[in-house]
């Protein structure tokens, strides 16, 4: 399949080149002054995990590939507060400004942040939501702020930047669920010379958290990352079919190779097929920080649109010596069908189906708002014991964006999951998450 798609991809750059020479975004550039933009993102989340059958609080973030202690679990008995749930309600306020490039062959420019987030509500026994420091009280921290920057230069359609930035790669991924997003620190050169054709390729020494103002502050069983290498490449074959190949080397943790396939298949106006395939391969790699690594991670999901309405069916599937792992590459770098709100459904051969259905009601009459539910039930998940364990979650959603006037573009996104699974996996939960977002584009 590679040689394939990689013998596609010379065809295109060799039809490519008179293109190249046509237009190219750097030559179209007005100025530095010109060309810049200035918005405000603002983001409140209110959020409560209510732990069931006794499960108590550890007071950290403890999705699946949080491991606390490094004893191999979700929780720690030791850890954990009398209360049953966490309940925290947070701001977060991102001034993000970016600069147009300078005219000439080689444009340079700048963009600069700053990530501001305000504890509207907290406590030492409900803290843990993944939205604040943590004092040493144990208690949210009132405020934090972070600040960062890097500088641009772009040769025609290719970008270099280096500094603080947030990244969206399948093998390095900036997450943005909280407040705050993270933010890395490092190069990425992204090159669109050719109509379809995506290279990107990068080096990052640090990554921040989502609760913690320092340039290397997030960390995965007490070590922080050393350097992450990837390298990628997307390509549009025709307007319904696109590919991507991408891989990854994250010193003395793990190496990763990605693929993925999407297919449009249009079948009336108001009708179409979609397929997504997902793959990752992951082996850990040198001082192995985060433990033994061996796995193979796919999904396969087929999604059928219908006017207003779309179902979604979507097989995912964990097969070799370990479980899939992420954190220290950003707690977003897992693009498969099956990781949603709460689990990411990707045990030790673990085994997992979902059935989704969407609604936009537009079509009704209500532009605007948005319905999501989805059933997602894994088994056959190898944790050691001689019992396979089993999980399932159910989310419902529902979103509502205000169309125009003073408040346009203001969002208000009501998400819910209730998570049940065997008590030698995780604990049960379910979890509630408010959110509000209001962007303002001041330039």
């Amino acid at each position: 399949m590679q040689v394939m798609k990689w013998s596609v991809i010379a065809l295109a750059v060799a039809a490519g080149t008179t293109q190249m020479a046509v237009a190219s975004s750097q030559s179209e550039s007005k100025g530095f002054v010109e060309d810049s933009s200035f918005n405000i993102f603002n983001r409140a989340l209110y959020h409560n995990r209510d732990f069931r059958n006794g499960a108590g609080n550890i007071g950290i973030d403890d999705d699946l590939t949080v491991d606390s202690d490094g004893d191999g679990k979700t929780n720690n008995d030791s850890d954990r507060y009398k209360n049953g749930y966490r309940e925290e309600f947070g701001l977060g306020i991102r001034l993000l400004a970016e600069s147009g490039f300078t005219q000439g062959t080689v444009g340079v420019g700048f963009d600069a942040h700053s990530l501001s987030s305000i504890k509207l509500d907290s406590g030492r026994g409900r803290y843990g939501s993944g939205q604040f420091a943590q004092t040493d009280s144990g208690r949210g921290d009132d405020t934090q702020t972070e600040v960062g920057g890097a500088i641009k230069f772009r040769v025609s359609d290719t970008v270099l930047k280096y500094g603080n930035q947030f990244v969206g790669s399948p093998v390095f991924s900036t997450d943005d669920s909280r407040i705050l997003p993270e933010v890395a620190t490092g190069t990425l050169l992204t090159s669109n010379e050719i109509e379809g054709l995506e290279l990107t390729a990068g080096r990052f020494t640090a990554i921040s958290s989502q609760t913690a103002t320092g340039r290397d502050s997030n960390t995965q069983k007490g070590h922080t990352l050393k350097s992450a290498n990837i390298v990628g490449a997307s390509y549009s074959f025709t307007d319904n079919f696109s590919g991507a190949i991408h891989a990854s080397d994250v010193e003395d943790f793990w190496k990763k190779k990605y693929v993925n396939l999407n297919y449009n298949l249009p079948l009336a106006d108001d009708q179409g097929l979609n397929f997504d395939f997902n793959y990752y391969k992951s082996n850990d790699d040198g001082r192995k920080l985060a433990g033994a690594l061996d796995n193979k991670l796919w999904s396969l999901a087929a999604a059928y649109s219908l006017g207003a309405h779309k179902f979604t069916l979507a097989h995912q599937r964990s097969s070799g010596d370990t479980g899939y792992n992420y954190g220290i590459d950003g707690n977003g770098t897992i693009w498969t069908a099956n990781s949603v709100q709460y689990s990411d459904f990707i045990g030790k051969d673990e085994r997992s189906w979902q059935a989704r259905y969407d609604i936009n009601m537009a079509t009704y009459g209500i532009p605007g708002l948005s319905f999501m539910t989805r059933y997602i039930t894994g088994d056959n998940i190898d944790v050691g014991s001689g019992v396979d364990a089993k999980e399932h979650e159910l989310d419902i959603e529902a979103k509502y964006v205000i169309q125009e006037g003073a408040a346009k573009d203001l969002s208000f996104r009501i998400r819910n999951a209730t998570y049940r699974a065997n008590s030698s996996y995780d604990n049960d939960n379910n979890d509630f998450r408010l959110i509000v977002e209001y962007p303002l584009s001041v330039l």
